[in-house]
């Protein structure tokens, strides 16, 4: 029997068991860097299986899986946090921590993490190198536990030659896999304004200085820092999603509030229309008599595949589930915290198909009805022990 067979058999047999913990860890989910329950249960797992681990990063785990051949060491990345959302679906393993829930499948990427682990260390002696496997906390909350886990060393001591992470995705159906080489995800900046003005009375806006009309104007020519200033070969989007003025009827308040986000596929791109937000900004509030206050926090980076790594890793996911069930993604303008590890070392980020119409499992990431199909995990355990067993075996024959 070949190894790819013996993975595809072990993840059938371990099925049941990575169902249940992903119930598990669905039913208890736990914000960012408050991971206690679920990285005890990481743990609990990984030493029932003799596999060694360390802690880093208040609530991460980090495994390792030492080959019995020589060769490099790769990292597997799963998430382990969950949103302050209020969970609607009506399954028998529902949040019970209320307004906490997993609505972006952290329980389905640890669960199969857990299950490809479980898998690997039962062929540790064939493997011909090292794999880490990192359970990281916060992806959701900036500046993402991945930033915390470089700083304290998570790629180093073996050093980390690439890095391949596993996402659901409801758009995709399972037993469909999505890969996309080069830029993948956006870098996300978070944008915080006040622009301050002189109220009165709404009847006499002779006598004020309006923040009302000084930040209609800033809305409307921010735009055009997308449209006319930035290279349009490269995606870059542009929202002010909260405005609070707080006026009146007849009231022209003292400020206005807004709040937005900036995102774009480039680094330099993104440093330049920093540069123009601000500069547009600041112009129009002082050439209308007001002042601004600008804050832009940075987010995420970039989220670009290296070319070499996922051409490898779609020849492996092709090998595993053939080429019918490979999908070329587009380009996907919300970020992830997966793209720290892909600026320190070459990275490759995939999706894994969980909607089912037939089940009723159609409802969106970061929603309160988000499910998947538990099929998937059929899958997912398999396909990433595969990736990682070929991408050790490509190196080693150099």
């Amino acid at each position: 029997m070949s190894i790819q067979d013996k993975i595809r058999e072990d993840a059938g047999k371990i099925f049941g068991e990575i169902v249940a913990l992903r119930r598990e860890i669905h039913s208890k989910p736990e914000l960012a860097f408050e991971e206690f329950q679920t990285s005890a249960l990481v743990k609990k797992c990984l030493s029932s299986w003799g596999i060694e681990f360390t802690e880093m990063a208040k609530t991460g785990v980090v495994a390792m899986i030492q080959g019995g051949k020589p060769g490099k060491t790769i990292a597997l990345r799963g998430d382990m946090d969950a949103l302050p959302i209020l969970e609607e679906n009506d399954v028998p393993y529902v949040s019970k921590n209320a307004g906490k829930m997993h609505a972006c499948g952290h329980d389905v990427h640890t669960s199969s993490l857990l299950g490809t682990a479980k898998i690997l260390n039962s062929h540790r002696q064939e493997l011909p190198g090292a794999i880490k496997l990192i359970f990281q906390p916060s992806e959701e909350r900036t500046p993402g536990g991945a930033s915390v886990m470089i700083r304290e060393g998570v790629l180093a001591n073996p050093d980390v030659k690439n890095i391949i992470g596993q996402h659901v995705m409801p758009l995709l159906d399972t037993g469909k896999i999505g890969i996309r080489p080069g830029m993948y995800m956006a870098s996300a900046d978070e944008i915080y304004l006040t622009i301050h003005g002189k109220g009165g009375h709404g009847a006499h806006p002779h006598m004020t200085i309006d923040p009302v009309a000084i930040a209609a104007q800033v809305i409307v020519a921010a735009q055009t820092i997308i449209s006319r200033r930035l290279d349009p070969r490269i995606p870059a989007v542009l929202t002010f999603g909260k405005v609070i003025a707080n006026g009146a009827t007849n009231v022209i308040p003292d400020k206005v509030l807004i709040e937005g986000t900036f995102r774009t596929m480039d680094e330099p791109n993104r440093e330049l229309a920093h540069r123009l937000i601000e500069e547009t900004i600041q112009g129009i509030s002082k050439s209308m008599g007001g002042k601004a206050d600008l804050s832009i926090e940075k987010g995420y980076p970039v989220l670009f595949n290296d070319e070499m790594l996922t051409a490898r890793t779609r020849a492996s996911i092709e090998e595993f589930m053939g080429k019918e069930n490979v999908v070329d993604l587009d380009l996907w303008m919300a970020a992830e915290d997966f793209a720290w590890y892909t600026h320190q070392v070459p990275g490759c980020f995939y999706r894994l198909g969980t909607r089912n119409e037939s089940k009723g499992i159609v409802h969106g990431l970061h929603t309160s009805r988000f499910n998947v199909d538990e099929d998937a995990l059929k899958i997912s355990t398999g396909l990433m022990a595969w990736i990682a067993v070929r991408e050790l075996e490509r190196d080693s024959m150099g």
